[in-house]
């Protein structure tokens, strides 16, 4: 149960014209400023607005304003409504951003999409309270406003919190991890290498054996049409 009753403004404004009950009273009632309570009585304010009668609700019984008639100093009890109203359910929707920081979003998306590129479009609108057409503006520089537009930290705009950034950064980036940078050539292991050796090595000891067959063949050859030439002389 609230502390305060049902429209209190209203309440004031009844217990004022229909009791004889002291300002700072009616204002502990109301929880409303003893202030504001003798402008209601003076005409300087709440003007125009109905009173409520808070016996009607069930707030406040005759015998409980009697009491408070008869001793100034004597705090008068909210009793229970008879009214009940139903709890409002939060439903899931876009941010709500006040007018006054509305035309601060481009800027903090223009932020967002240049410093923090896996963020979905969904997680910026939860950020920053706006729609995927206006997103879309903004990435494509269709915005009407894309040549003048400077990002800005929606942060430091007052448009979510630090740590309601830091969560969607989080989370995007455990969705879409980053790629492992490249490190850069490595080592062959030692089987590869030896074996490649040792192929290059046997490869390399067949051929010069073969050359020195040859070389020693054409020697032979050489000194043999040599030998024919000098009994041809004789």
């Amino acid at each position: 149960m609230s502390n305060a009753p049902l429209m209190p403004k209203a309440t004031a404004v009844w217990l004022v014209d229909n009791t004889a009950l002291t300002f700072d009273q009616v204002a502990d009632f109301t929880k409303m400023h003893p202030l504001e309570i003798k402008a209601i009585a003076d005409g300087d304010s709440a003007q125009g607005i109905k009173g409520m009668d808070p016996i009607s609700t069930g707030q406040l019984t005759r015998d409980e304003i009697e009491k408070g008639e008869k001793d100034p100093n004597y705090r008068l009890k909210l009793g229970e409504s008879r009214v009940v109203l139903p709890q409002s359910s939060k439903k899931k929707g876009p941010r709500y951003t006040p007018v006054s920081r509305r035309h601060d979003r481009p800027s903090a998306i223009l932020w967002l999409v240049r410093n923090h590129p896996e963020l979905k479009d969904a997680q910026i609108m939860r950020l920053v309270g706006t729609t995927k057409t206006t997103i879309a503006s903004i990435r494509d520089r269709t915005h009407w406003n894309a040549s003048t537009l400077t990002p800005m930290d929606p942060v430091t705009l007052g448009l979510c919190t630090q740590i309601e950034l830091d969560f969607e950064v989080q989370r995007a980036a455990k969705e879409k991890p980053l790629d492992q940078a490249y490190g850069g050539a490595t080592l062959l292991p030692a089987s590869e290498t030896t074996r490649k050796d040792d192929e290059y090595e046997s490869s390399d000891k067949s051929q010069d054996d073969l050359d020195v067959d040859a070389v020693f063949a054409k020697l032979k050859t050489i000194g043999g049409k040599k030998h024919d030439e000098d009994e041809d002389e004789l």
